[in-house]
């Protein structure tokens, strides 16, 4: 969506807030021994004391209120009775809504115990998520996301995801623009003043595409490479965009 007034701007810092706090706490209540299913419950009943609810769940019928997907699975994983382990790689993703407006954020992180190989690529990507989002303002080419994505990978020793994208939110889940996690210099779009779009790379240390699983949702790597992402949501200004999923 395009910001039109400061009740876009409002709407969007509320739910962006609740997303965000959605997400801390279950990164903190996170622990070995819990199902996948019960840290989703915590999440659906945080969204709803705070009058917002799973936009995925709504419009598209997922089987959870979150996506919480481990080790080689890297997107959209289906909530259940998967049992956490220690050392699992998780990634959580929040996209909610509340009064007609949509945010959403991503996070990867270890359980206990850490292993410096997963806890350098997850900082990495994260590190990589804000290199992105401080380049980023009116009249800056879209291809920009994907430039800097993909040097910084490389600059970690990482591959990039291809097959999975940032993208314009705001009003739906996935809105346009889509946005390429590599570069390609035949994209002259550019960013403008009031675009909402999410920043989410997701680097790996093999396999540079994922696939979809049997149950329609579970994005999964080929191989047994590991990969972490991380999102945030933003409105691009004509100074530094403005980080709306934070707590």
């Amino acid at each position: 969506m395009t910001i039109g007034s400061q009740q876009d701007i409002d709407g969007l810092k509320d739910i962006g807030r609740i997303v965000a706090v959605t997400l801390q706490e279950m990164k903190r209540n996170t622990k070995a021994g819990m199902t996948t299913k019960e840290l989703d419950e915590l999440g659906g009943s945080i969204l709803q004391s705070h009058g917002a609810f799973s936009a995925p769940k709504r419009n598209f019928n997922f089987p959870g209120h979150t996506c919480i997907s481990i080790n080689r699975d890297i997107a959209h994983g289906i909530p259940g009775d998967t049992v956490i382990q220690p050392g699992d790689l998780i990634n959580i993703d929040v996209c909610a809504e509340k009064n007609g407006y949509v945010a959403d954020t991503g996070h990867s992180f270890q359980v206990a115990p850490y292993s410096e190989d997963v806890t350098r690529l997850c900082r990495h990507t994260h590190d990589t998520m804000m290199k992105v989002i401080s380049a980023l303002r009116h009249g800056v080419k879209l291809n920009e996301v994907g430039r800097i994505i993909q040097a910084e990978a490389k600059r970690g020793g990482y591959a990039v995801i291809e097959n999975l994208c940032s993208h314009g939110v705001g009003r739906s889940v996935h809105e346009a623009p889509q946005i390429a996690p590599v570069y390609n210099k035949q994209d002259q779009r550019t960013l403008r003043a009031g675009q909402v779009i999410t920043i989410e790379p997701f680097l790996t240390t093999g396999a540079d595409y994922v696939l979809e699983q049997p149950d329609g949702w579970t994005l999964r790597l080929p191989d047994h490479s590991l990969a972490a992402q991380h999102e945030h949501t933003i409105i691009i200004t004509r100074g530094a965009p403005v980080i709306l999923t934070v707590a």
